[in-house]
């Protein structure tokens, strides 16, 4: 078999799982790659097929509805599967040649079906090949035609349309549809910036200096899990966003802080390194393989000043009171896209009222458990209102005893102050720093 086939039908088999089981994409790439037998060198355009297709699927079915003479709905699966891979290879990679991809699409359509199939996948692509895209302006409806454009669901784009306008909604769709960044963050306990720097260079990635975060780096090339400084614990790969958190936790030397949703650990281990080592960190999260990942990830970074638990910070009584508490509550999502493209497709829109509602009653229980005078981090890895600035407006207006913290601002790089609105909290948004999409917001306790 020609090893381009073989490529491209582990990515046909790759996206068909996804689709049908709802899987994350990140979970079953590397079973693939075994079970194929994929060799190193085609592992970066098997991954590349997977994850572009996924992405631009709305945009790649717009364009092959215009040419099928029936709708896809009534095709097989693997059929629109096949096409839309082929298709995503044909408008968005150069590294094969288009008779390439015709070629192998056509022998995949005759291993799997039949002549009349295969015929039917050569003429639509030869017809793309021929013709091109149709053109988006026949789509009248602007959400809908951004939502083609940038292959998004159209509940999302009027969203974020409703949220922040449509100039910004576009703004965020593309950025999703672009390479996220990687960072590391640098565990200041055990290592100097610089000596991370050269060691990493020495292993062959290629890094730079976070424009952000002064301990962060920004890895353009290699793999940073592969390093002996991540095996190590002089590294973890965290999001500068996701920094951006334990930097407002802002702990102070021997303090006593609650993660209260903490898997899978990065913020954990980011408070517990900036307290040196000092106070206790409780770590909590619902379930019991989560609260493994963040011990193995304590364990890693050789930190003694971490305490992991199993708990529902919705339920959750025996703990003791906190000088701070962190709450990055289960959230929708839609900030990390760019790393996730299958939650585009996963997600539903009723899904947010039930998060929440989630969001709501952990944030009501765990204050009790705060001190007076202590302060209440809310973070998410989304963008929306109604998880974000609006859950803090209706947990203001309910706990009397809580006020924004109007000197949030001062814990962030000065570049980012533009983004604080009257209530002092920030949305980051995909695109605008390289970082995912985030919001935090902190609250003080005034009294009992």
């Amino acid at each position: 078999m020609n090893k381009n086939s073989n490529v491209r039908e582990a990515a046909l088999d790759a996206l068909l799982k996804i689709e049908k089981n709802q899987a994350y994409s990140n979970l079953l790439l590397n079973d693939i790659i075994n079970k194929k037998s994929l060799s190193a060198i085609d592992v970066p355009l098997f991954t590349q097929i997977v994850y572009g297709t996924i992405q631009q699927k709305k945009k790649l079915d717009f364009i092959l509805e215009s040419y099928s003479k029936k709708p896809l709905e009534k095709l097989e699966s693997w059929v629109v599967t096949l096409l839309r891979l082929s298709l995503f290879q044909l408008m968005f990679l150069d590294r094969v040649p288009d008779h390439a991809v015709l070629n192998e699409a056509v022998n995949i359509a005759k291993k799997r079906g039949h002549k009349g199939i295969a015929g039917l996948v050569n003429g639509m692509l030869r017809t793309y090949l021929r013709e091109g895209s149709p053109s988006f302006e026949a789509i009248k409806d602007p959400v809908k035609r951004l939502a083609v454009e940038t292959s998004h669901p159209e509940w999302m784009i009027a969203r974020w349309t409703k949220h922040y306008g449509r100039e910004q909604a576009a703004a965020i769709a593309e950025a999703n549809n672009e390479a996220p960044v990687t960072s590391v963050r640098i565990n200041e306990i055990s290592a100097k910036k610089s000596s991370v720097i050269k060691e990493l260079e020495a292993e062959g990635l290629s890094v730079e200096e976070s424009p952000l975060l002064s301990n962060a780096l920004r890895v353009r090339n290699g793999s940073a899990a592969a390093t002996a400084a991540f095996r190590e614990g002089r590294i973890s790969i965290q999001d500068e966003g996701s920094m951006l958190v334990g930097m407002a936790v802002s702990p102070q030397k021997g303090e006593t802080i609650l993660d209260s949703c903490a898997a899978p650990g990065g913020k954990t281990t980011h408070i517990a390194e900036l307290l040196n080592n000092t106070g206790t960190v409780y770590s909590m999260d619902l379930h019991d393989h989560k609260v493994k990942l963040i011990s193995e990830q304590v364990q890693r970074l050789h930190l003694n000043n971490v305490i992991t638990q199993t708990g529902d910070a919705r339920k959750v009584e025996d703990l003791p009171l906190f000088d701070r508490i962190l709450i990055d509550a289960p959230c929708s999502g839609l900030g990390v896209i760019q790393r996730k493209p299958d939650m585009k497709w996963s997600k539903k829109e009723e899904d947010i009222t039930r998060l929440v509602q989630i969001q709501a009653d952990i944030m009501d229980h765990i204050w009790k458990f705060l001190k007076p005078g202590g302060e209440l981090i809310y973070s998410t890895c989304t963008i929306d209102y109604e998880e974000n600035d609006s859950q803090i407006n209706r947990f203001l207006e309910a706990h009397k005893d809580a006020a924004p913290n109007l000197k949030l601002m001062e814990k962030f790089p000065a570049n980012l102050v533009e983004h604080f609105d009257s209530k002092n909290t920030l949305q980051l948004l995909p695109g605008k720093y390289g970082t995912d999409g985030f919001f935090i917001a902190s609250l003080l306790k005034t009294s009992e």
